[in-house]
């Protein structure tokens, strides 16, 4: 529908009377000729005074074409122009909606090609002329700037401009795309651009958000990739256009780049980069608190985060909703040593509304390397004994014998009971701030000590608990 290929060539510009005596033969369709005498004009004279470099087309038969121009006569005196109306004129060419020179003169025009048209008048308005307006056999001359041009059966035009080597999916209906756009009218006039709102523009392809020519444009890209759509008006705002910057019957061209897109019904994507060669006897699992070091970017390669910026590894405690959703799962399952990339959508990341430096509904990817795991503790404990606690505790707890534990000997005791491996603190704290919770807990009145009727195991007040509940 766009045929690329060299416009056709032009004639040059001369004084009107060579122009006259020139019998045009090889320039385009419909080009003019006069008399061998000299005598009346037999065709439309056409001077092709200002061709583009590019025309992707010409205008044919039937095409619906946008154009400006000055009408005048042999001396220069002008009768009509679409100037001094500001707008331009729509119509079909070839139907017989224009006096027959303007039709053979717009043929095989090209967009923001200016002609010049000699139009005898037999192919104007001939011997009877238009009643106050022009006189009867009367010669026309029209300067012409073609601004647009498309036919009812053009469809979707998509040209890809820049395709990134790995593609790990295409855009479909339903799916929730971020892009930059330019837009421009087929002259070249710029109507909207993204890139001066500070942000993508993010929608639901297919849903009846967008015109139906961009929801079609957007089928089958790639992250990262860049388009060219030109979109015909009836696929886009047709007769009516759209506020004053789109025109009626406007042909409209978008340059997009897509950012990134997701579905709602995405999960998060993992992709194992490396493995330890010895083997892996156990993995990270819920409960778990983990240290890793993570590279996190938009789909496009943005940098967003590194935890290599802090000198040192990430730190959580996984299903502790201490990371985001997507990437507490994507840790999960992971050999010490392993190397993952996760890509997160949106809703199990920031959402909609982004966080400080992430973009909302943004797509995340993560490359992470798990460093270390230690087993975790049940939700509420903050030290475990790893087999049946001492059966006398406080009397082991109580190291001077005096029936009440002080926090010097409460610390000493639960750090003896770490290094001799009999029981765990909660990892990923300060130890000694654990410690020092665990006895603000059991130190029941607050007098800075604890007493044999104070001490209590968190499982016995669970118990408790419950036959209260009952």
């Amino acid at each position: 529908m766009f045929p690329a290929g060299p416009p056709s060539h032009s004639l040059l510009r001369l004084p009107l009377l060579q122009l006259l005596l020139l019998v045009v033969q090889a320039v385009g369709r419909g080009l003019g000729r006069a008399s061998p005498a000299g005598g009346p004009l037999e065709d439309v004279v056409i001077e092709r005074y200002h061709i583009p470099r590019a025309c992707p087309r010409e205008v044919q038969m039937g095409d619906f074409v946008r154009y400006h121009y000055n009408g005048t006569f042999e001396d220069g005196k002008k009768f009509d122009s679409s100037y001094d109306r500001n707008t331009l004129v729509a119509i079909v060419v070839g139907v017989g909606r224009l006096i027959t020179g303007m039709d053979r003169g717009l043929m095989g025009m090209c967009v923001n090609e200016r002609r010049r048209l000699i139009v005898p008048p037999h192919l104007g308005y001939g011997s009877i002329g238009l009643a106050g307006l022009i006189p009867p056999d009367a010669t026309l001359y029209f300067d012409v700037v073609l601004l647009d041009v498309w036919n009812k059966e053009d469809t979707v035009q998509v040209s890809t401009l820049l395709r990134p080597p790995h593609c790990p999916r295409m855009v479909q209906d339903g799916d929730f795309v971020r892009y930059h756009y330019n837009g421009t009218l087929l002259d070249g006039t710029s109507f909207d651009t993204s890139y001066s709102k500070g942000g993508t523009y993010d929608t639901y392809v297919g849903s009846g958000w967008l015109i139906k020519g961009m929801d079609q444009g957007l089928l089958g890209m790639c992250p990262g990739e860049r388009r060219k759509i030109i979109i015909p008006p009836f696929l886009a705002y047709g007769e009516k256009g759209y506020g004053d910057k789109i025109p009626g019957s406007a042909v409209l061209i978008f340059n997009v780049h897509v950012i990134d897109f997701h579905n709602p019904a995405d999960v998060v994507e993992i992709r194992t980069l490396s493995r330890p060669s010895e083997t892996c006897n156990e993995t990270t699992k819920l409960g778990d608190f983990v240290r890793y070091h993570y590279n996190c970017s938009l789909l496009d390669g943005t940098q967003l985060f590194t935890s290599h910026d802090y000198g040192a590894p990430q730190e959580a405690t996984l299903g502790a909703n201490k990371v985001i959703e997507g990437l507490d799962t994507g840790l999960q399952g992971m050999c010490v040593g392993e190397r993952r990339q996760l890509i997160v959508p949106p809703h199990l990341a920031h959402g909609e509304s982004g966080a400080r430096g992430v973009p909302g509904s943004a797509v995340l990817l993560f490359e992470v390397e798990l460093v270390s795991r230690e087993d975790g503790l049940p939700t509420g404990y903050l030290f475990v004994w790893h087999k049946d606690p001492p059966a006398n505790l406080f009397e082991d707890m109580d190291l001077n014998k005096d029936g009440e534990v002080p926090p010097e000997e409460f610390s000493t005791f639960i750090k003896a009971q770490v290094s001799e491996g009999k029981g765990r603190l909660m990892p990923g704290q300060d130890p000694e701030k654990t410690i020092g919770d665990m006895f603000q807990n059991q130190d029941r009145n607050q007098d800075g000590k604890i007493t044999v009727d104070e001490l209590k195991l968190k499982s016995d007040e669970d118990e408790e608990r419950v036959h209260e509940e009952l």
